[in-house]
């Protein structure tokens, strides 16, 4: 239980979560966050993970405190390398996972979290754009957990898959540290952040709402 309450939390409020761990010190704040960060992207099971509003979080606390002047608690140069090197790394190892593992896993059907929707839309982006696929699904929560692993598993070649990895990983993570340390020391965000957070999970998870939508739909459709 003690793992789903922090998982809740995290994904409750993440700025309340880092502050907590830049309390217990600032290395162990910036440990933590390429840990979330890895894991949300390198392991199979957790597309739970909250990476975009964890980075969103993250920047607001590079920012220097309007009021008083005073630098942020975390630094925006040391910051931007680790959140640059977790997802790279994590899309490397969840790769080979699929690809030594990947038909194993699925067969099991021990991870819920990977639906046969999931999967189906995931094997259309590979289809449909190749390896630029990996980049465009950094942007779409569990999508992006779930590419590296079917890259991994469809044979796609790692030369052809790295590039397009560090590239999505390197453009999301900068993205949503920027839009944090720049827009998360705005007084109406600080006042309402955790109804920011709420927004970018939504946002994030529009376009996987909108195709499900789209395929029971399509489903009822097809049954008249």
């Amino acid at each position: 239980m003690g793992f789903i309450d922090f998982i809740v939390k995290l994904c409750k409020d993440p700025r309340s979560a880092i502050a907590g761990w830049i309390a217990m010190g600032v290395t162990q704040a910036y440990a933590f966050i390429f840990l979330i960060i890895f894991i949300e992207t390198g392991v199979v099971v957790c597309p739970f993970l909250p990476g975009d509003s964890l980075l969103f979080a993250a920047g607001f606390f590079t920012a220097a405190d309007s009021s008083t002047g005073e630098a942020g608690s975390l630094s925006l140069f040391v910051l931007l390398p680790v959140v640059w090197i977790a997802p790279i790394v994590g899309d490397q190892c969840n790769y080979y996972i699929g690809r030594t593992f990947g038909k194993r896993i699925i067969d099991s059907g021990k991870v819920k979290a990977m639906t046969p929707e999931r999967l189906e839309k995931t094997e259309k982006m590979i289809e449909k754009w190749g390896p630029l696929a990996v980049f465009l699904s950094r942007f779409f929560p569990f999508i992006r957990t779930f590419m590296p692993f079917m890259s991994g598993m469809s044979g796609m070649r790692w030369r052809r898959f790295t590039p397009f990895s560090i590239l999505g990983a390197l453009v999301w993570s900068t993205l949503f540290v920027l839009m944090g340390h720049f827009f998360g020391g705005i007084p109406v965000v600080q006042k309402h952040f955790e109804l920011v957070i709420v927004f970018i999970l939504v946002m994030s998870l529009l376009p996987a709402i909108i195709t499900l939508i789209k395929a029971k739909m399509s489903g009822s459709a097809k049954k008249k």
